[in-house]
């Protein structure tokens, strides 16, 4: 008797109850019973566990499925001795817990709470190699919903304003007759970001942290994000940060910043930028965001001219400074004494939580 119909059927009664059971994943699953005992049950469950199942979810409807198409009781999973029982924490337990502050249970619900969670909120520059790394995993997963702008000129649309061009050469082409009506109105466009980034000496603990962010940026919006990096020079890495993969782009850029981990002269290096980019384009009604300590070893005088040059053209200016979120902090390096009357607002930026709170201000704009 041929089995193939039966092995068939029981993937469709799979797909009926929810798993994802593509024609790949049949023919894996045939293949794989092709090379075992079908007579024996527990081969032929494990090899539909392992083809037929995408996810730990899937695991319980799975098993209710063999049971009814196949019969008897599914093989149980031996835990190896080195294994744990997965402790899972919800917002209900926690409550629960917290009536009892001082229970050894509550003690424990506590230091199970999600790393991942706990490692948002921690200073980078405090970080050892393993929470770096896996930081770098949970940066590449920002994204950015580019903010917009409404566009000066009007733009054909579905409605709006009526386009007496356009109607006029729809009527010259039907003989005269007036065929549909043509509209125009002003439409929404992405608003262009501009990141400047401080690699500076004291900026060195979160620079790789902060070049990884404006990779997350650029990939989501490569064609209205532009990325300088500012030191003792200015440099661009636009391009460098459009590659897809994170790793690569930051290899790129490392090889075209010449000024890493050196000076800084922030006013210089923003005149630069005002000068070659930001006038011709690049920074008008633009969103500007500048991260920096404020650590100015040129003239602060300067830097307050420019920042106030840049605010002029500029739709908003955004200062990202990584010690604004310690308690305690005040502005009283005299770069960032010099540049706050002319920024909109100033934003921690020390941990992954306070960068993600800076894209929805970044969004807001």
């Amino acid at each position: 008797m041929d089995p193939l119909p039966g092995l068939v059927g029981f993937a469709a009664a799979l797909r009926t109850a929810g798993l994802p059971c593509d024609t790949q994943r049949v023919q894996a699953y045939l293949g794989a019973v092709g090379e075992l005992d079908i007579t024996d049950p527990s081969q032929l469950y494990w090899a539909g566990r392992l083809t037929l199942c995408a996810e730990p979810d899937d695991l319980p409807r799975y098993d209710e499925a063999f049971t009814a198409w196949f019969g008897g009781t599914p093989p149980a999973r031996r835990r190896t001795a080195t294994e744990q029982p997965k402790v899972t924490v919800t917002m209900a337990t926690l409550t629960a817990a917290g009536e009892g502050a001082d229970s050894p249970e509550s003690t424990e619900l506590k230091v199970a709470a999600s790393d991942t969670e706990v490692l948002r909120h921690r200073d980078i520059s405090q970080l050892s190699a393993a929470e770096r790394e896996h930081l770098r995993e949970l940066m590449a997963t920002l994204h950015l919903a580019p903010p917009l702008r409404r566009t000066m000129r009007l733009r054909p649309h579905r409605t709006g304003r009526l386009d007496p061009a356009r109607i006029l050469r729809t009527m010259r082409a039907a003989g005269g007759e007036p065929v549909r009506l043509a509209y125009r109105d002003r439409v929404d466009r992405p608003r262009r970001v501009v990141l400047l980034i401080d690699i500076s000496g004291s900026m060195t603990p979160y620079a790789d942290a902060l070049l990884r962010f404006a990779h997350a940026v650029v990939r989501a919006a490569p064609a209205s994000t532009e990325v300088f990096t500012i030191g003792t020079r200015l440099t661009r890495l636009s391009r460098q940060l459009r590659r897809r993969d994170p790793e690569e782009a930051l290899t790129a850029a490392s090889r075209a910043v010449p000024d890493f981990a050196g000076g800084t002269r922030l006013g210089e290096t923003v005149r630069v930028f005002l000068d070659r980019w930001g006038q011709r384009g690049l920074a008008r009604r633009a969103t500007v965001v500048l991260f920096s300590d404020g650590w100015e070893r040129g003239d602060a005088t300067l830097l307050g001219e420019q920042l106030a040059r840049l605010r002029r053209l500029a739709h908003r200016v955004l200062w990202v400074n990584p010690h604004a979120g310690r308690d305690g902090y005040t502005p009283i390096q005299s770069g960032i004494a010099a540049a706050l009357p002319h920024v909109d607002r100033l934003v921690a930026g020390h941990s992954l939580a306070t960068l993600e709170e800076l894209l929805t201000e970044v969004r807001r704009a």
